[in-house]
């Protein structure tokens, strides 16, 4: 699917009148159909079943009209304990993760269910004839809406235990983390050999061999954050020109208006590129949108989790276990991390370097997690005794000799922090104890 399409696409998942128009819809010709099926077959509900079909014209209408109101009534409430849930998640965990409301697909049924129903009332209402002239009542289409409405009763009932289990601690950390592990997947689908060169050379290499002159800038034609970007389509896009090509923003990065989103350096021989290589092309390959999107950039899913630690950290809420909750989180997503093989930053063509892409690499994504954490666990042994386990198990599932360091210093930084922040001596000895009973896993 096209970058831009699927952004789009994106767009209309996670907003809430996206599915709930597409169940009015179905409403619609549910409604259609039963209407049809009843004027136009012989079968003859109000005498074969007189107890479910027998209704007359005014029951018909009444009973629709109840059903009716009391949907769109229902469907208030919905919205009503929708945004509600959204500004006490905001405020108690982070604005960062209300997208993961807004996108909950479970919400979007519901509410379309309620929209839904009410909509099929309303259109299987105006068939009903009640005169003696032209008498008509669509005994099934009533009966469906009749069944449709006590549907309405377990929805209310399962919406209401889905939002209050959706602001559980434990759900919303549990969703990121789900989240945020499955775009590692997509994004770094191998196993990790025996070592990983690191992108920070390789970008060294990358400027030695082709200096810094000769490179024209692609600029920004707005501002916004970088939330995807097609490799494939650029590397066939320098391919195609014969041409070097340098990313300058990563995925997740904030992008102004005539910000420098790519150099490119043609070859030798060419002349410069003209304004519709540059920005016609070039920009149809990377997608700048209102805020972070988690499909490629893993680091915005472990940044909700830690502001939700930051949150409960706070003077304010003073939340311990929540914290350490989100800490238990993000040691499963640095896991998974640990484990995989990052796509390499330089692509080549047939053996020839074309694109530098600039990424994230495990230390960057390790020092995301962590660092800000350990500074705001300032003076609480638990928290810090988490975050010790949760460095112990990244690193027992670490293979590449590169990356414990990284680990190794998070866990030097994390006891000398202990050292100057702990009250007493009691909890820095159980932290010293801690590090002792794990220290082999990160030599």
């Amino acid at each position: 699917m096209n970058i831009r399409l699927r952004q789009y696409w994106q767009q209309l998942l996670e907003s809430l009148w996206f599915v709930p128009g597409l169940m009015v819809l179905g409403a619609f010709g549910l409604a259609y159909g039963l209407i049809e099926f009843d004027l136009r077959t012989s079968f003859n509900g109000a005498k074969r079943f007189p107890l479910l079909f027998g209704a007359g014209a005014e029951g018909s209408r009444s009973m629709l009209t109840a059903i009716a109101s009391s949907m769109l009534t229902v469907a208030a409430l919905a919205f009503s304990l929708t945004l509600s849930t959204i500004t006490q998640v905001s405020s108690q965990y982070s604005p960062r993760v209300l997208r993961n409301f807004m996108g909950d697909r479970n919400n979007q049924v519901v509410i379309g269910y309620f929209v839904g129903v009410f909509a099929y009332c309303l259109l299987v209402l105006g068939t009903i004839r009640g005169t003696d002239e032209q008498k008509f009542v669509p005994s099934t289409a009533v009966l469906a809406g009749l069944l449709l409405a006590l549907g309405g009763v377990a929805a209310l009932i399962f919406f209401i235990h889905h939002i209050a289990e959706s602001l559980q601690t434990g759900t919303i950390a549990e969703h990121i983390s789900r989240e945020t592990i499955k775009a590692i997947d997509d994004l770094f689908p191998e196993e990790l050999g025996e070592s990983a060169d690191e992108p920070v050379e390789q970008e060294a290499i990358w400027q030695k061999k082709t200096g810094q002159a000769g490179w024209q800038p692609v600029l920004s034609t707005q501002s916004g954050y970088v939330q995807s970007i097609d490799s494939d389509g650029l590397l066939q896009w320098a391919v195609e020109h014969q041409a070097l090509l340098r990313v300058e923003q990563q995925v997740g990065a904030f992008v102004g208006e005539k910000a420098i989103l790519f150099s490119v350096r043609p070859d030798k021989e060419r002349a410069e590129f003209s304004e519709k290589d540059k920005f016609n092309a070039l920009k149809k390959r990377i997608v700048i949108g209102r805020h972070r999107s988690i499909d490629q950039d893993v680091a915005f899913g472990i940044q909700q989790l830690v502001d939700i630690a930051l949150k409960a950290l706070s003077p304010g809420i003073n939340d311990t276990t929540t914290a350490i909750m989100a800490v238990d989180y993000l040691s499963a997503i640095l896991e998974r991390l640990a484990k995989r093989t990052f796509p390499d930053p330089l692509r080549t063509d047939d053996g020839q370097q074309r694109i530098l892409v600039r990424a994230a690499d495990f230390e960057a994504y390790s020092r995301l997690a962590f660092d800000l954490i350990r500074i705001n666990a300032k003076g609480n042994h638990a928290v810090i005794l988490r975050l010790l386990r949760a460095l112990a198990l990244v690193s027992n599932h670490t293979r590449s000799d590169n990356r414990k360091p990284t680990i190794r210093k998070q866990v030097y930084l994390l006891m000398d922090y202990a050292d100057q922040t702990l009250a007493t001596d009691y909890e820095k000895q159980l932290v010293r104890n801690l590090y002792n009973e794990l220290k082999e896993t990160w030599l």
